[in-house]
């Protein structure tokens, strides 16, 4: 069986990056974890009245949480992108949902935006911010949107190339 690839490579590409992103943070952390926690403890040291006793761990969390939601939502992304591709989606629907379904991997980097934010501006705004939320509302309710049309295609057959009757 030959699975036309074409049609979903955008989305693809988009997942690609996530995952290389996610394995790209993993390496870095078992190369220089410290690196990361050294960042959190100087923008904590330079911001005290911002942050608790908790802030340290939390945000070094956020990095981690930005590794493992990279890794995963490329990892259930790339089955869902070939599920588009053998379906009976009109072919430019079929381009649509793939990159739906890619723009989720910007999920993660709300995680890396509010490592990154966190140890200057408080976990609180950090959480709040602008580019976290956008980054957020993007991934995940593109990725939403995806899914609810590739499930209308798969189970109600709706928006197909040729109609079942």
């Amino acid at each position: 069986m030959s699975v036309q690839l074409s049609s979903i490579k955008t989305g693809l590409a988009l997942v690609l990056i996530g995952l290389i992103f996610g394995i790209s943070l993993g390496i870095s952390f078992g190369l220089n974890e410290d690196l990361f926690k050294d960042f959190v403890a100087r923008g904590i040291t330079a911001n005290p009245d911002l942050h608790d006793a908790k802030s340290q761990d939390k945000i070094w969390r956020y990095a981690q949480r930005a590794h493992f939601h990279a890794t995963g939502i490329a990892a259930f992304s790339i089955g869902l992108l070939l599920l588009i591709a053998i379906s009976k989606m009109k072919m430019g629907l079929k381009k649509l949902t793939s990159v739906f379904i890619g723009l989720g991997s910007f999920y993660p980097f709300a995680w890396l935006s509010m490592f990154l934010l966190a140890p200057s501006i408080g976990r609180g705004p950090a959480h709040s911010h602008l580019i976290t939320e956008t980054l957020t509302y993007l991934g995940v309710g593109s990725l939403s949107l995806g899914l609810l049309i590739l499930l209308a295609n798969l189970f109600l057959g709706w928006l197909s190339e040729t109609q079942d009757t």
